[in-house]
């Protein structure tokens, strides 16, 4: 028999592995926090493009996004900012007509807006480089057992939505972006006793020199 876990705010589930209780038993959500979130990402592209769904998420549950994120991609080129940066308002009309995704005009403007700032970004270095610096490039490691000890935001999340909005993103306040930094394993939020918490802090990379 499996022990049961030492925290009230994992789950026990039928394969033996104790997890956070916010993906519940829905097969896509678990999939979800057991491959992606909280793995350290670091490719420039995929941080823009959970940055951009982090902020179609707000006002909506993740899993809604979840469940809509290939048809995002469909919708926004894979998110290739190259492209979405040449998005003409004919372009976004026809992204206001489309049922697989939020169809939030202001967002899918921001979207726009969003790609041509992180060209930007990249013609001075690395959206990676510059988004995880706000952690000194390595993700913090956290040790929460009850779920209500989770902060909203920090000062390492509101100092980054600061930067990004100067810079001229949208939909990007602190606890956005906290979201987005969980996410993208600049911290590891895994409850301790999930077993993915000391998976993911064995996938950080070493301190810089």
């Amino acid at each position: 028999m499996t022990d049961l876990p030492a925290s009230d705010f994992v789950k026990l589930h039928p394969d033996g592995r104790s997890r956070c209780l916010w993906p519940g038993e829905d097969p896509l959500y678990v999939a979800y926090h057991d491959e992606e979130w909280g793995v350290p990402e670091y490719d420039d592209r995929a941080l823009f493009e959970k940055l951009i769904l982090d902020g179609f998420q707000a006002g909506l549950s993740w899993i809604t996004i979840l469940r809509k994120r290939d048809n995002f991609r469909a919708a926004f080129a894979d998110f290739d900012p190259g492209t979405i940066a040449r998005f003409d308002a004919a372009k976004v009309e026809a992204l206001m007509q489309d049922a697989g995704i939020v169809r939030n005009r202001a967002k899918i403007n921001g979207t726009v807006e969003s790609a041509r700032v992180w060209l930007a970004i990249q013609e001075r270095g690395s959206f990676s480089d510059f988004l995880w610096d706000f952690v000194d490039g390595r993700p913090r490691i956290n040790h929460f057992r009850n779920r209500a000890d989770v902060p909203a935001e920090t000062e390492q999340s509101q100092k980054m939505a600061k930067a990004l909005k100067q810079a001229g993103f949208k939909f990007c306040g602190p606890t956005i972006t906290y979201a987005f930094m969980q996410a993208v394993g600049m911290v590891n939020d895994h409850m301790v006793d999930c077993c993915r918490h000391a998976e993911c802090a064995a996938l950080a990379l070493p301190p810089r020199c």
